[in-house]
């Protein structure tokens, strides 16, 4: 029996690495880095065009109907090239919460537009999972108040989703009256990250309201890690191949330095590290789709397996660049960065390992 991807989702893989090959050089994203936001205007609408915004959306509000998995071998691609896009708000946990929670008259209204590309959906989640001082959003009176700290894919969204501390699951307007968003500079350039203060803002949707939004925010959580899972995959094995490559040509001592035992352990320790964390995550993003019942808990040791894979992968990967490999000059810092990002949104390891402990009724 093959446990192995099937051929259709090995072709989609390889057309979108082949695009983003020949569409997003690393010369274009390190554009953003210089302050020059508009070099890769107009890519979210060509990957929506090749089906990246819609391939999680049923056929009949016209997306392509695949299952989360064949989302993650995308986000894999993505992060591979460290691509910025919305991918994560608006292709996955959008899509989902729709899915999950919204009426037909709202899937209706929002998952066609979702799925062409022409509505950007922001995430305003993170004081579900952890809430800082100051930081907290609640209903009251059909009107949003407060502060979202870490909101993914707000600037330049249309819409924001938004999840309040009582569970409810709202949309609304980016442009809104009352609401202030705060672009936020991360390590990552590749991402777009905002605070939100909600000063008596209407919401133009309610997806579904206290605790029977539960079990959609926790779905649309853990098809957001899995997709960050994926990109983490996809950047490590970047950062080891440009690692191996860089072996090869770099000489020291009249040879080049992969010739020496300490770097050719290096590059094993590398690639001995990110296999078994494939499979995982492949398993991890099946489940969501066909073992619901043990999901979250295979997400949760995924997510925090992955990050710290992906974090020594990018340790390692720049410590055989030697000296170089720290500087702005490299582009390895690109995949450094967005790989640290991946490992803290919608949980970092610590909180990932306290949710599986919690899910096995092991926590305190």
């Amino acid at each position: 029996m093959d446990f192995g991807l099937s051929d259709e989702q090995r072709l989609l893989q390889e057309t979108f690495r082949g695009y983003l090959k020949a569409n997003v050089p690393v010369s274009r994203v390190r554009l953003l880095g210089a302050g020059t936001p508009s070099a890769l205007g107009g890519l979210w609408s060509s990957l929506a065009e090749l089906g990246a915004a819609g391939v999680i959306i049923p056929e009949e509000h016209g997306g392509s109907g695949l299952a989360l998995l064949d989302a993650a071998l995308i986000a894999e691609e993505l992060g591979r090239a460290v691509t910025p896009a919305p991918f994560l708000g608006s292709a996955v946990m959008a899509p989902i919460a729709l899915l999950e929670a919204g009426t037909q008259e709202q899937q209706a209204r929002w998952l066609p537009k979702i799925a062409t590309g022409d509505t950007r959906v922001g995430i305003a989640v993170t004081e579900v999972y952890s809430r800082r001082e100051g930081a907290g959003v609640r209903l009251q009176s059909g009107r949003l108040l407060g502060k979202s700290l870490m909101a993914v894919d707000v600037p330049g969204a249309d819409v924001i989703l938004v999840v309040t501390g009582d569970d409810d699951l709202l949309l609304l307007a980016a442009d809104a009256r009352g609401l202030e968003i705060e672009p936020l500079p991360t390590i990552d350039v590749t991402r777009r990250v905002a605070e939100i203060v909600f000063h008596d803002v209407e919401p133009v949707a309610v997806l579904r309201a206290g605790s029977g939004a539960a079990r959609a925010i926790e779905r649309m959580l853990d098809a957001g890690r899995a997709v960050l899972i994926a990109d983490t995959i996809g950047a490590a094995e970047s950062m080891l191949d440009q690692a191996t490559e860089y072996a090869k040509q770099r000489s020291q001592f009249g040879r080049v330095i992969g010739s020496f035992q300490a770097v050719k352990h290096m590059c094993a320790e590398m690639a001995a590290e990110l296999e078994p964390a494939r499979s995982l995550y492949w398993y991890a993003a099946h489940a969501l789709g066909e073992r619901l019942d043990e999901a979250g808990l295979v997400l949760a040791h995924a997510k925090a397996h992955v990050a710290e894979v992906g974090t020594s992968i990018a340790r390692i990967a720049t410590e055989v660049h030697g000296g170089i490999g720290f500087t702005d000059e490299q582009n390895l810092h690109l995949w450094f960065k967005r790989i640290g990002l991946d490992r803290q949104l919608l949980g970092g390891p610590e909180l990932m390992r306290e949710r599986a402990a919690s899910l096995q009724g092991w926590a305190a």
